[in-house]
């Protein structure tokens, strides 16, 4: 008896030294609207291989993004905390936006208004500061090699991925968007020397090179460098993020009489994004690192829409920038093969925020102890196929700014509830269940509800330090004179 159980602990420890590490791929694209895929529903946009990873995988109806704008996400992927913990709740501005700032010593702290503003607002950071902890220094512990691919837009140079914890750095720096979507990547005629230059950590090679393709092939052949060992990469798409700029020949494909000459370059950047994804799966598949390879594929906010273009959200209501659903709904697949039961959907209510634990959990790799992680693992409820539920009552959302009339807001979803609450003293109230255009309002019907979900915001807000709009002392009335 004891010599069965030795060599059935033997055979367990030479499986255990033999089995291949986890890596680890997280897609997330810029500006992907949550109707952007035809897993999603679209009989527009051809996507078979992200449609392939929803097949292998569970795809998430109700998926949000941190933020409808893409810093804060990008900031709340890497360290699964929300835009309200982490104090970058807009977009980043790039150098080349600052004027003659260039790059202070610290970031800023004064609070912003005008005369015509009711509320002073907190001043966005120029940087996610260097004592968050991103995805890569966690599992660089672990010994991943990790590599940033794209679209970064956390800081200036000294806040790179490089110097957050990532191994290689291809295309990472503070630009938003891209000068351009061909190799040399540049405008040579820009006022600014680094948009002149091109994409700081990604230099021309191929003249005429499509951006997301050189992206692919980054990827491909890191993969391929690192085939023996753990990795993570994160993959950040340029695209679909402006300017809208395709290969003429893929955007003749979509161009259709119901349809804008812009609607068909946007739908062939979307094909690019779904050609990165088919060349890293198929490098997967020839080094048959498939089947430990965890990948998450979302955006960093919903699809960008003026009425109907670039691309059209429908049946959610707007689109980036906004509260409402088009803004913050996105497309969320997890794909892990041997894990996650294939062909699964799930209805439950997951955020950004919720990445990083689940890359956490799924590598084995402890949660920093001396901080607050927002976000929840989704491993159990994966591997249940969407049918174990999260333990987590309601999701947040913090921006604390002026963009879209009217102002500065935070949401807060419990159930089927959203309660959007402007701080110029507006609330709207949603059932997203029976009305997930948002075309009625029932904060005047459902006081009672409004009360109750503005107290749980309120108090978690409170929670993770968030920064509230106050009364400006400098406001004018409108018609009033000083």
């Amino acid at each position: 008896m004891n010599r069965i159980l030795l060599i059935i602990t033997f055979v367990s420890l030479a499986f255990s030294l033999h089995a291949k590490p986890l890596n680890v791929i997280v897609f997330l694209v810029d500006d992907m609207g949550w109707m952007d895929l035809s897993a999603q529903g679209s009989d527009y946009y051809r996507t078979p291989n992200i449609d392939r990873l929803a097949r292998d995988g569970i795809r998430f109806t109700d998926a949000y993004a941190a933020c409808a704008v893409c810093s804060p996400t990008r900031a709340a992927v890497q360290t699964g905390r929300y835009p309200g913990r982490t104090g970058v709740t807009d977009w980043i501005r790039s150098r080349f936006q600052r004027g003659k700032l260039g790059t202070p010593k610290g970031n800023p702290t004064t609070w912003v208004g005008g005369s015509k503003r009711k509320l002073l607002c907190p001043p966005n950071p120029f940087w996610m500061e260097s004592s968050e902890i991103t995805i890569a220094e966690m599992l660089g512990k672990q010994g991943f090699k990790s590599a940033h691919i794209g679209k970064w837009h956390l800081g200036d140079d000294a806040w790179y991925p490089t110097e957050q914890g990532y191994t290689v750095n291809k295309g990472g720096c503070d630009y938003g968007q891209p000068p351009s979507y061909f190799d040399p990547y540049n405008k040579p005629k820009h006022q600014h020397q680094m948009i002149r230059a091109g994409i700081p950590h990604l230099p021309g090679r191929e003249k005429g090179q499509y951006l997301t393709h050189r992206e692919a092939e980054e990827a491909v052949e890191l993969i391929r460098q690192w085939k023996a060992e753990p990795f993570f990469l994160h993959i950040a798409n340029y695209a679909v993020h402006t300017p809208i700029q395709a290969i003429d020949s893929v955007a003749a494909k979509y161009k259709r009489e119901d349809k804008k000459d812009v609607n068909a370059k946007y739908a062939a950047m979307v094909e690019s994004v779904d050609d990165c994804v088919g060349s890293v799966l198929k490098t997967l598949d020839q080094l048959k690192l498939a089947d430990n390879t965890l990948i998450i594929f979302t955006s960093d906010n919903g699809g960008l829409d003026r009425n109907g273009g670039p691309t059209e959200n429908a049946p959610l209501r707007s689109g980036k920038g906004f509260a409402y659903e088009g803004g913050i709904r996105v497309p969320f697949i997890m794909r892990w093969p041997g894990v996650v039961p294939p062909g699964s959907v799930s209805h439950q209510p997951i955020s950004s925020v919720d990445i990083f634990p689940t890359v956490m959990e799924a590598t084995g790799t402890k949660l920093p102890k001396d901080r607050v992680i927002d976000g929840k693992s989704l491993v159990a409820h994966a591997k249940s196929g969407g049918t174990r539920k999260l333990k987590r009552d309601e999701l947040f959302w913090h921006f604390p700014h002026y963009r879209h009339d009217p102002g500065p807001y935070s949401i807060i979803r419990q159930g089927d509830y959203k309660l959007i609450k402007f701080y110029e003293g507006i609330n709207e109230l949603y059932d997203l269940k029976n009305d997930l255009e948002e075309s009625e309002n029932l904060a005047e019907k459902m006081p009672g509800k409004v009360k109750e979900l503005d107290k749980r915001l309120i108090a978690g807000l409170k929670r993770m330090g968030a920064k509230i709009p106050r009364p400006n002392p400098g406001f004018e009335a409108r018609g009033r004179k000083k």
